[in-house]
């Protein structure tokens, strides 16, 4: 596991070894902001590579699921500003992840208890946990031209307030069945305008937010993140291999820091990826659908293999806030508590003990 140690720059930071912390949602940030126990929790993963938060909503529209975190008020920054301050003082690096849900959402989750919003006005057919238990997630309300813009100064805006709040960068969130995924993918975009139709007008959206981000903080500080023919939240994608070649393509002269792909069975797509994309690729690989988490040795392997510069955990980091000292050890690990992922307290979140106690 050698490989797994070795630095690796990524725009202007030295990462002392290639184990990234992958975004996990944990919802214990209510009213968006978050909690006492937050920055505990990630300061007790510092010694990643790189951690990346779970996903953060850059406007109020933006919220997917109960008690997730914010990053678009004062209240959102100076409480974010207690994670960073605390993983910096320990040594660490955080980017934030800019998640936009889209569809994905609820009134319930809305002061005004609008729509939530899409490219098209076309229902997941999935479901969401609310306060009042599982209720179906409506049909959107499709973005307007004026909304699509409005949308593009959100995630510039939170970009900054990310800075502010002392983030090494930001990670947009463009896989999963979210916002920008929902515009790549042609069962859920089925505009007619410039945004929809074409792929070249279907990745618009995601390059236009990239674009935008990179000029407002530099685009050393911006990454993305995809998920090639991922059916995550009701996508369904007819053209993946030559939407995701002319995504890199045209991502590709903005300089990100890098491209963060969550495989789904995919491993085609993702060597095509690899040949396109001319900067650091973090992979979080999964070669079939069946292969549920991530191991050290699978990890391991692609990065002998040349697939990827760095590999992003999820569930192992979870239970195992020491993870690089325990792959080095050969083990043992922690297993996660899937009763306490979402919401609750210490338990299952500041708890996991560490090798030495």
């Amino acid at each position: 596991m050698e490989n797994l140690f070795e630095p690796l720059t990524l725009g202007r930071l030295k990462l002392p070894n290639r184990i990234v912390m992958s975004p996990m949602t944990r919802s214990r940030a209510p009213e968006g902001v978050q909690g006492d126990l937050a920055p505990e929790y990630y300061a007790q993963r510092a010694a990643a590579g790189l951690i990346i938060t779970e996903g953060t909503q850059p406007s109020v529209i933006g919220q997917g699921y109960i008690d997730t975190p914010g990053l678009h008020a004062p209240a959102h920054v100076a409480a974010w500003r207690r994670v960073t301050d605390a993983v910096h003082d320990d040594g660490g690096r955080i980017f934030v992840q800019l998640m936009h849900s889209g569809r994905i959402g609820h009134p319930s989750l809305y002061p005004d208890a609008a729509l939530p919003v899409a490219p098209s006005a076309i229902a997941s057919g999935e479901q969401i946990f609310t306060p009042d238990g599982m209720l179906d997630h409506p049909t959107p309300r499709a973005l307007t031209l004026e909304d699509i813009a409005q949308t593009v100064e959100d995630f510039v805006a939170s970009a900054k307030s990310a800075m502010e709040a002392g983030f090494d960068g930001v990670e947009l969130h463009g896989a999963n069945g979210y916002l920008i995924h929902q515009f790549l993918s042609d069962n859920t975009n089925q505009r007619s305008d410039a945004y929809g139709g074409s792929i070249e007008n279907r990745i618009r959206f995601a390059v236009e937010v990239a674009r935008a981000v990179t000029d407002a903080i530099g685009p050393e500080r911006v990454g993305i993140r995809i998920s090639p023919a991922h059916t995550a939240n009701g996508i369904s994608e007819s053209d993946s291999k030559e939407l995701y070649i002319a995504l890199i393509r045209a991502l590709a002269p903005y300089g990100l820091a890098y491209v963060h792909v969550m495989e789904f069975g995919s491993r085609e797509i993702t060597k095509l990826v690899r040949a396109e994309w001319p900067g650091t690729l973090i992979l979080n690989p999964h070669a079939t659908p069946e292969e549920t988490s991530v191991t050290p040795e699978s990890a391991s392997a692609v990065l002998d293999e040349g697939l990827a510069d760095a590999v992003s955990f999820a569930s192992l980091w979870l239970a195992n806030p020491d993870l690089p000292a325990r792959i080095k050890a050969g083990g043992p690990y922690n297993a996660p508590d899937p009763a306490t992922f979402y919401g609750g307290d210490h338990r299952g979140y500041t708890d996991y003990p560490t090798l030495d106690g």
